[in-house]
């Protein structure tokens, strides 16, 4: 079921709440019955809107970009083994389990 956002003017706050395409929810009642969080101090017939959010998009990304920006990818390969895709020159492309020597340098990605 899809996630859509309420405002509620009465209170200033936003809630999330999951139901289906055809429910409308039109007070600060229904829309914290749905969710099932309390009332609180705020009239349960207080009015709310609907919110357009911007919607959260995964992109796939590949693991040479991943590289480019930074970031570590590890997939394992077998019992304690992690292949490290995104491997820098001076790393180990292998991380096995009890090899401390094969992890990754992350120190040299992050920074303050």
């Amino acid at each position: 079921m899809p996630a859509y956002d309420y405002f509620c003017e009465a209170n200033g706050q936003t809630v999330e709440v999951v139901h289906t395409v055809n429910a409308s929810l039109k007070t600060w009642g229904e829309v914290c019955y749905v969710a099932r969080i309390p009332l609180g101090d705020t009239d349960p017939l207080a009015p709310v809107r609907k919110v357009i959010s911007v919607p959260a998009i995964a992109i796939t990304t590949s693991d040479s970009k991943l590289k480019e920006v930074g970031f570590t990818k590890l997939v394992k390969r077998d019992k304690g083994v992690y292949e490290n895709v995104t491997a820098l020159d001076h790393e180990k492309r292998y991380m096995k389990a009890g090899d401390p020597s094969s992890v990754p340098d992350f120190k040299s990605k992050i920074g303050d």
